[in-house]
């Protein structure tokens, strides 16, 4: 390759670096600029030059043809595409440099971070500088459309070799138990589907909008591109929280990239403090939408309490009368189904954590514990158990939930209330047993206790919260996610009207966590209400103060006598007054 190539190639890699910096507004609207300068000829490339302007382009390495474009051709498209002066003169002394085979030396140096993915890059490092501003960012008409790798138009790219590499590896990091170069404990499973999740959006967003043919995880060495997928969300208008589980999976990626060989480089430092100075001000910026009861009562996605435990009510007594009326049915053993799923989620207990009713089991399963992160060989897992058949006494025991390990392995465990347990023992009789023939499972071949339309258990809580809202609707209530029924009951404990119920300590028990998070994140009349029964109690105050008889008022007459109308004061007196100016005078100065 000749000197002038060299020039010209390293001058379209700062062209590709400027596009990632924001000052360009695509590389493809630059290159159709040069297409058109060039009259679309094309030559035959072979070898690194090829290699270096097909990445440099984001074309398909099937495309045999790339345009060659001179470096006067080069200068001519930035100046129609309007980029600052900086960048013109830079490309000046770009076309005065002499032979640039150090730059050249490996490709990886050459290219942006995921211009050509390696499952073990040469040189590990973040793109710098990091970006001092987030960039502005215009919707794509499309925008709405789902653009992640595991949907359907791009699942093929989640089968690329680099990618599997980097996913194995990526997880293996997280999730194994004693992972000394990692900081902190490993992640559960709930929580790497978490952060799986977050980067097969993040790489499809490079896929779909930022025309990267390959993604993998080198995409998260680059700032530029973070920056942008962050204005992206914050223009679509999603939460901060949303925003923040990306940076937060972002600053795992980067912990996992900096434990490889080569991943001690200055750069990860920066990017680490840089993604969480981010993240604080994300939060600082997109504060999260205060709710209250009715707000999302005018939004139609709150019912009161009296209204949903009636609604329930009403489909136990229903899916009953039902089953006397028309017999052991699909339809009736569905509807059976749905009043024990709703009487399990609220009304007969506090409202449980919704993954711990997704993960119970039925009495009858004898198999090994089906929590994916339990090591215990003895644990039966959440389980609903038949203590007594007669009297009916049934027991329920959640050794999984979400405070277990801060609890010490707490088992949260009560005995099921007798209207409840007369319905679920019906429900696991003769109508479990038609929905699971009906859905071609015969027996216990499904061991939870609530399945879906299919005869599967809800393991995903996406199903289950789909699912809850249809009957909810179908009901005449209105769509309410399900665990927004948490709020409901705390509202109702906690407001000034709370009738007769369980104590506030031993409910929070049952929903798996204190009182005190109950007025940090469920009761959204927390501060209106103690402000409001602070001013009514000032008023009770008042006229406790205005019976009582007030002291007698001090004697202020002055013993000293005036003289042109200013107090005579002795000289003790006067030191102290002059020391108490003093002092008064500092105490102005300081403030």
């Amino acid at each position: 390759m000749c000197d002038k190539r060299k020039r010209q190639c390293v001058c379209l890699r700062q062209v590709y670096k400027s596009c990632l910096d924001g000052l360009l507004p695509s590389y493809q609207a630059f290159y159709r600029v040069c297409s058109r300068l060039t009259k679309h000829q094309s030559t035959l490339l072979s070898g690194q030059d090829k290699q270096l302007l097909v990445a440099l382009a984001g074309m398909d390495v099937s495309v045999p043809h790339v345009a060659v474009v001179s470096l006067a051709v080069c200068c001519r498209a930035l100046k129609l595409c309007k980029v600052p002066a900086a960048v013109l003169h830079a490309f000046d002394d770009i076309r005065l440099q002499p032979a640039s085979q150090v730059v050249l030396g490996l490709p990886e140096h050459i290219l942006a971070p995921h211009a050509q993915p390696s499952p073990n890059p040469v040189q590990l490092q973040m793109t710098t500088p990091f970006p001092v501003t987030l960039p502005g960012c215009a919707l794509p008409a499309d925008f709405n459309k789902q653009h992640g790798l595991l949907a359907k138009p791009y699942k093929h790219l989640v089968h690329r070799a680099v990618l599997e590499q980097h996913m194995g590896e990526f997880k293996s990091f997280s999730t194994n138990p004693f992972q000394l170069n990692r900081k902190g404990i490993a992640h559960g499973s709930r929580t790497w589907q978490n952060s799986e999740k977050q980067v097969y959006l993040f790489l499809g967003y490079c896929h779909h909008y930022q025309q990267v043919s390959q993604p993998t995880l080198q995409l998260f060495l680059s700032s530029p591109l973070i920056a942008q997928y962050v204005s992206f969300h914050i223009a679509a208008g999603h939460s901060q929280l949303y925003i923040r589980n990306f940076l937060s999976c972002a600053r795992c990626v980067l912990r996992w990239w900096q434990s490889k060989p080569g991943g001690n480089h200055p750069s990860f430092v920066e990017g680490l403090e840089w993604l969480q100075t981010l993240g604080l001000q994300v939060a600082d910026q997109l504060p999260r939408p205060s709710k209250d009861p009715k707000g999302l009562a005018d939004a139609g996605k709150w019912m009161s309490a009296p209204r949903l435990v009636h609604l329930i009510h009403g489909a136990e007594l229903q899916s009953q009368d039902q089953m006397q009326q028309q017999g052991v049915t699909v339809e009736t053993s569905r509807d059976m189904h749905d009043a024990a799923l709703a009487a399990m989620t609220f009304s007969h207990l506090p409202p449980v954590r919704l993954s711990c009713i997704r993960s119970l089991v039925v009495p009858a399963y004898t198999g090994p514990c089906l929590h994916p992160d339990c090591k215990e060989p003895s644990c039966e897992g959440n389980r609903l158990s038949i203590t007594s058949e007669s009297p009916l006494l049934m027991h329920i025991q959640l050794p999984h939930h979400k405070n277990a390990r801060k609890w010490g392995k707490a088992v949260i465990e009560f005995d099921v209330p007798s209207d409840l347990a007369q319905l679920l023992h019906t429900y696991l009789g003769a109508p479990r047993k038609a929905l699971l023939e009906h859905h071609l499972l015969i027996g216990d071949t499904c061991p939870y206790v609530f399945m879906d339309m299919h005869g599967r258990g809800f393991v995903a809580a996406a199903v289950l919260t789909l699912y809850w809202q249809k009957w909810l609707v179908s009901r005449g209530g209105v769509p309410m996610n399900p665990s927004m029924c948490r709020q409901v009951f705390v509202d109702e404990r906690q407001s000034n009207s709370a009738t007769a119920g369980p104590s506030n300590q031993g409910a929070a028990m049952v929903m798996g966590h204190s009182v005190k998070q109950w007025d940090k994140w469920y009761d959204m009349q927390y501060h209106p209400r103690l402000a409001q029964n602070a001013v009514d109690g000032m008023q009770s105050w008042r006229a406790a103060m205005l019976q009582s008889h007030p002291p007698a008022a001090p004697d202020l007459t002055l013993s000293s006598a005036l003289h042109c109308g200013h107090v005579l004061v002795s000289d003790s007196e006067e030191s102290r007054y002059q020391s108490c100016c003093s002092d008064s005078d500092i105490d102005i100065d300081l403030d």
